[in-house]
């Protein structure tokens, strides 16, 4: 993990709150720091951070800098050392800049994976606030004794570790997403024979993101399933055990039955029922129960297409069958109608990708 810290000058303070970060977490992160926004843009050239913590607020530079970085793939922390407390925000000389100024700063705040406080007073002022609800709460050791050093750089690298493990997706590489593809392949089809792509798989395979994106969607048993078919070896994690960061109102994705109800018989009626509720929100564990259906041997494909007509899903579906193509590695025997990529298509795409952004 590498880890830049930014800071504003001569605040001696934050200074010291920040080597102290520096030595308490040298020997488990690469953690560099600097307090010069034109030094940071060189170190972040140089060093490519997983994580930019900021400190302190109102220094648009800073702010400016950790943009920048984000936009580059930094995920960013900000500890705001008291200076978003209400009788901060009522001064007249901030008032006078007001709109301005809080409009920026504002927009910084949303964009931030998690806002440190030091403590439950400043914690609760942030929640009012309404800028960004992922606040965690660690002491700083230069102003209380409740905890040591040490204890506050082992509190605070687990919130990076927490930011790292949030939104795995966007961090995986393109070998190991194919290699998901063709895992849900054999946990789909429980047949290590109907598996014909490729097994990429090697030391740098990145596990962790993967076991943790599948426990994220709910898909866990299907990719634990699939990884015993292929006779793989993957390190023990518990991923249930794993916190992580969600956007605003996300919930765990449900099996499709439970939300549209147990298949009846009718496998036309099933299936179209399944496409009506994936074109409201679709999740991966929807298109891999779809994927699974669109195997069996009852299906009618003619009575199935003019199902989706009646319900003007026929280009929705088409749709479907691209996505299902790319990520469950669906061959086209099995597809009812001839898949279509089209801009619905990358839209449906986006929606999947996007799932666990922040």
């Amino acid at each position: 993990m590498k880890v830049l810290h930014i800071y504003p000058k001569s605040d001696n303070m934050i200074a010291k709150h920040v080597n102290i970060l520096l030595e308490g977490m040298r020997h488990s992160a690469d953690v560099r720091a600097t307090d010069s926004p034109s030094d940071f843009k060189t170190i972040c050239r140089q060093m490519k951070p997983d994580i930019v913590h900021c400190h302190g607020c109102w220094q648009y530079a800073i702010v400016n800098a950790a943009n920048a970085a984000r936009k580059n793939g930094a995920r960013i922390i900000l500890s705001p050392h008291g200076q978003l407390e209400p009788w901060i925000l009522e001064e007249k000389s901030l008032q006078e800049k007001l709109h301005k100024t809080l409009l920026w700063q504002k927009r910084s705040v949303e964009c931030t994976y998690a806002v440190i406080a030091f403590g439950n007073m400043e914690q609760k002022h942030l929640r009012l606030l309404k800028w960004n609800q992922r606040i965690e709460v660690i002491r700083n050791c230069i102003i209380t004794n409740s905890l040591t050093p040490q204890e506050m750089c082992t509190q605070t690298f687990a919130v990076y570790q927490k930011v790292m493990d949030s939104n795995v997706l966007e961090q995986m590489d393109e070998t190991t997403k194919q290699l998901l593809a063709v895992i849900l392949k054999a946990g789909i089809t429980g047949d290590k024979r109907w598996v014909q792509e490729p097994v990429v798989c090697s030391q740098e395979t990145d596990w962790r993101r993967l076991l943790i994106y599948a426990e994220h969607e709910n898909i866990r048993n299907y990719v634990d399933y699939g990884i015993s078919i292929l006779g793989l070896e993957t390190p023990s994690l518990d991923t249930s055990k794993i916190t992580a960061y969600f956007p605003d109102n996300w919930q765990q994705s449900v099996p499709l039955k439970d939300i549209i109800g147990e298949y009846k018989g009718d496998e036309t009626d099933y299936l179209v029922r399944m496409i009506c509720q994936i074109e409201k929100q679709p999740l991966l564990l929807h298109l891999i129960e779809l994927a699974r259906e669109l195997r069996r041997d009852t299906i009618d494909d003619n009575l199935l297409k003019q199902a989706l007509e009646e319900k003007k899903l026929l280009k929705y579906a088409s749709r479907l069958m691209q996505i299902l193509q790319e990520q469950t590695l669906l061959e086209e025997g099995y597809m009812p109608l001839p898949s279509a990529d089209d801009r619905g298509t990358q839209q449906i795409r986006k929606l999947i990708t996007n799932h666990l952004t922040i």
